[in-house]
């Protein structure tokens, strides 16, 4: 027997609403995808990035779901941060928008900058400058920078770059609230970053939205638009295409 054309709609709006309910419950709890729009953590992550943000390894917060709404007290099934996690979190500010940055300082910690080098609690983060010729973006400039291979006290590594024409040298002591984290991004001299107490400054702990993990996909921008589909072929990285975030 053939279905009356109203219980066709009606089946195709419950199909739709229940893709809709495993699409939110992926994006909630599970992953979900990032594009990064500034230049704030070259070279590890460039403008034009897609990547993807495990949900679970934090644990949950109002933070975890589309638009927060306020059905969780702190944070459930909380999993502590590591020092070195690439971290998406909602900025203090406004709790609404979501920046990436690399964890530095943990609760109850002494972060400052002291002669260009970092510190924590006072012991000097190890780095060794990478001799190279490197420009990074930030905003629409492109700065000559030092590189260094920085190693944080529990082993993690990574690169950073600093400004050649100009650098922070000292900044004041930050004292890493109970329940917040202290975060930086790689590309130092072009992020807006827990160093701004005004805007970003300490991040607590139920701001945390995920971890980054993977890029998926990755364009460059100047060259091409998800738009203009005819320069595409042009634009595309594929070297970053699934490349494990680290």
């Amino acid at each position: 027997m053939k279905k009356k054309y109203s219980e066709i709609i009606i089946d195709n709006i419950k199909t739709i609403i229940f893709a809709l309910v495993i699409a939110i419950f992926i994006r909630s709890f599970i992953f979900q995808p990032f594009y990064i729009p500034s230049s704030s953590m070259e070279p590890t992550l460039l403008v034009g990035d897609r990547i993807f943000v495990s949900k679970y390894t934090y644990g949950y917060s109002n933070h975890s779901m589309p638009f927060s709404p306020k059905i969780i007290k702190d944070r459930i099934f909380n999993q502590d941060p590591e020092r070195g996690d690439l971290v998406v979190f909602k900025t203090p500010a406004d709790n609404r928008t979501d920046y990436i940055k690399r964890l530095i300082g943990l609760p109850g910690e002494v972060v400052q900058f002291i002669d260009g080098d970092i510190f924590i609690d006072n012991q000097k983060i190890k780095r060794e400058k990478i001799i190279n010729n490197k420009f990074v973006k930030c905003g629409r400039m492109s700065l000559e920078v030092n590189s260094f291979k920085e190693t944080l006290p529990n082993g993690i590594t990574y690169l950073a770059v600093y400004n050649k024409l100009g650098t922070l040298q000292n900044s004041q002591k930050f004292r890493v609230p109970k329940n917040h984290y202290f975060l930086l991004g790689d590309n130092r001299d072009c992020s807006k970053d827990s160093r701004y107490l005004d805007t970003v400054g300490y991040v607590n702990f139920v701001n945390l939205v995920g971890k980054a993990r993977i890029i998926f996909f990755s364009n460059d921008t100047s060259k091409g638009s998800m738009l203009k589909f005819w320069s595409l072929n042009d634009s595309f990285r594929l070297d970053r295409t699934f490349n494990k975030i680290k």
